[in-house]
């Protein structure tokens, strides 16, 4: 069977020839994403298009804006673009902490609850998943508090960091304006004056701080990566929710769900790199997808 004719797509755009099913309304392809996910055991994977419902832009939805992120190169390479980092995550780091999860993290965590996924893998590093109650999950890109070093490899607690910051540059956060900053899914923000800003080394060393998250340019840890397979591995299915799976780190398990012959749904506002090996895709809102799934599930 070609792939056109076995996988259909809601949106709420004008039809595209072979990729989109005029028929379907959104309720019917809901439905279909039920008859499809009953019975089975979901590997999960998200992105940030989940986490824009707590506030959190995403880098590549219909609405973002244009964004260029600090390479791992860049970060290690120059101290100068370092400080400017870290001067922009303080005030970032303000912002994730203060973050809640929504009602797509809810509908994960209580799916996860009924025994019907066999883990979660997220793109995110805002620990909503957890924050909302979920506890087989593997932050793919890391996770925003916490930080490690360099040269010593000492794991430090971020919030520990900013207390340290903030000794060291008293007032700093408070003196930028609102207008000024701009926050993004890693963190960050965008300050137009970060040239006063004193950067924290290491407590244990002296050393280079990093964020204990994925650059653009690194490589994700090889034992997440692992465990991610295993999740898909060992699943019937795989629901893809708020991902463009842009790039391989996450694309990678669509095309490993669609080897072993497991449907593959993908629920995202706009087009993704799996498009073309998904059973369903759904061009909807995130969060009232996940909570119609979460209610209209069976138990296994």
């Amino acid at each position: 069977m070609s792939t056109a004719a076995r996988w259909h797509r809601w949106t709420p755009e004008p039809a595209r020839t072979g990729t989109t099913d005029p028929e379907a309304t959104l309720p019917e392809a809901r439905r279909r994403a039920v008859e499809l996910l009953s019975g089975r055991r979901l590997a999960v994977l998200t992105g940030a298009g989940l986490s824009t419902d707590s506030g959190i832009p995403d880098y590549r939805g219909p609405d973002a804006k244009p964004r260029t992120p600090m390479t791992y190169q860049e970060f290690i390479g120059d101290a100068r673009r370092r400080r400017h980092y870290w001067a922009r995550n303080h005030v970032g780091y303000r912002f994730m902490s203060a973050t809640v999860p929504n009602a797509g993290h809810h509908a994960v965590a209580r799916l996860e609850s009924r025994g019907l996924t066999s883990g979660i893998i997220t793109q995110n590093i805002d620990r909503l998943h957890e924050a909302a109650g979920a506890l087989n999950v593997v932050d793919l890109h890391g996770r925003f508090d916490h930080v490690v070093c360099l040269d010593c490899a000492s794991m430090v607690q971020r919030a520990q960091l900013d207390r340290i910051l903030t000794e060291l540059n008293p007032g700093f956060a408070e003196r930028v304006l609102v207008e000024d900053v701009e926050v993004a899914p890693d963190a960050d923000a965008v300050i137009e004056s970060t040239a006063d800003f004193v950067v924290a080394p290491c407590p244990v060393c002296g050393g280079v701080l990093k964020p204990d998250v994925t650059f653009f340019g690194e490589n994700v840890p090889r034992d997440r990566v692992a465990r991610s397979y295993g999740m898909v591995d060992c699943a019937d299915g795989l629901l893809v929710a708020g991902s463009s799976l842009a790039v391989m780190s996450g694309l990678r398990f669509v095309r490993r769900a669609h080897q072993r012959g497991i449907p593959v749904v993908i629920v995202n506002r706009g087009q993704t790199r799996g498009d073309d090996r998904a059973d369903l895709l759904i061009q909807a809102g995130v969060s009232e997808t996940l909570g119609h799934l979460a209610e209209e599930l069976p138990d296994r």
